[in-house]
């Protein structure tokens, strides 16, 4: 392995390595062309940025890791708004220091994460910075009527998440603190650290959501879903206003911003929140609590649908996905548990991780 830094091989060379994850025939030029959209589609843009020493570093995240999560993160938010992935680009800041091997290590992760939506790296841009920041613009494409929004929750929605919260700050833990869950099983240590390093954006249930929608709310001459959303298709449209955010920034986090952006509020049930079932013997109940409502980047989705609606597809979905509350008509997002000990308790935008 080459034992080059960036600034050896300069701003041509950096360009010339990472141009062999692009598809040639979009890249080299001043901008990627990318396919028209299908007709009803909408052009969907999210951007995400990471920055070494605040999202990532050394200590807990390789650099196959880091171009991961930084491509998890933007595929995440694509799936909460109910879109299939185009394609992404990469803005990268780096000091002359760091090793072209890691740079493409990084790269090799990010096409990782792709390679199973079939989406490519189209473009993207390199600068000197006394620190290494990783800036991904993805693209996508959503039917108008199958759009999910936070704005669309109605009073007596179930609230849904699609998975496991409270996985990704534990497996953090472990990474931080060697001693920490020292009793721990290689298996259990080994998928908790996975959880934080290598999370799975859940565009993987968006073909099990419209088809649900399809047999509840049938439309003539539909074709059959597919096993993945993908770029031209034909799904059966949604009938209803869909609601949904990602809960990257914290269980709590996203059910707070659905109910700001709706109008509405909501109680949550503590006991059906799926948690990893290690968790209660590792640490005491209020950081079990505070790591599962607040600790941030299980890239899951929390979605607001029709209680009936919801009991399908929980039954459907399984695995770790659960009902977990109700929409209400007031403005208060409260916790509750079968023991009473969180009566009253609120969930707030403020307990979580904020930049500033």
């Amino acid at each position: 392995m080459s034992n080059d830094v960036i600034r050896d091989i300069g701003e041509q060379g950096v360009l010339k390595r990472l141009q062999r994850f692009c598809p040639s025939d979009i890249v080299g030029d001043d901008a990627a062309i990318m396919p028209n959209l299908e007709p009803g589609q909408l052009l969907v843009v999210t951007t995400d940025v990471l920055v070494d020493g605040i999202h990532f570093s050394d200590r807990t995240t390789s650099a196959e890791d880091v171009g991961w999560r930084a491509v998890a993160a933007n595929l995440s938010d694509l799936a909460a708004m109910g879109s299939s992935p185009l394609g992404i680009t990469v803005g990268l800041s780096l000091p002359g220091d760091v090793a072209v091997s890691w740079v493409e290590r990084l790269y090799q992760g990010m096409s990782e994460c792709l390679q199973p939506y079939h989406t490519p790296i189209v473009g993207g841009d390199v600068c000197q910075s006394p620190v290494i920041t990783v800036s991904i613009t993805a693209f996508g494409q959503v039917l108008q009527e199958r759009v999910m929004r936070r704005s669309n929750a109605k009073v007596g929605d179930a609230i849904v998440v699609t998975g496991v919260h409270g996985g990704s700050r534990v497996g953090l833990e472990l990474l931080l603190n060697p001693e920490f869950g020292k009793d721990l099983s290689e298996k259990e240590r080994s998928r908790l650290i996975q959880a934080h390093q290598r999370p799975q954006p859940r565009l993987d249930i968006l073909p099990q959501l419209w088809e649900i929608l399809a047999s509840q709310f049938p439309i003539p001459d539909q074709n059959p879903v597919s096993d993945l959303p993908r770029v031209g298709s034909t799904l059966n449209t949604s009938p209803i206003p869909l609601t949904a955010m990602d809960s990257s920034d914290g269980l709590a986090d996203a059910i707070a911003q659905i109910c700001r952006a709706s109008g509405v509020g909501a109680v949550v049930e503590w006991d059906a929140i799926p948690i990893p079932s290690v968790l209660p013997r590792l640490t005491s109940p209020e950081q079990v609590l505070d790591w599962v409502l607040y600790g941030g980047e299980d890239f899951e989705l929390v979605l607001c649908l029709s209680e009936p609606l919801a009991q399908v597809f929980v039954e459907k979905l399984a695995a770790g996905s659960a009902i977990i509350g109700y929409i209400t008509s007031g403005r208060s997002v409260c916790l509750r548990d079968s023991t009473g000990k969180y009566a009253g308790e609120l969930l707030t935008l403020s307990r979580g991780f904020q930049h500033f």
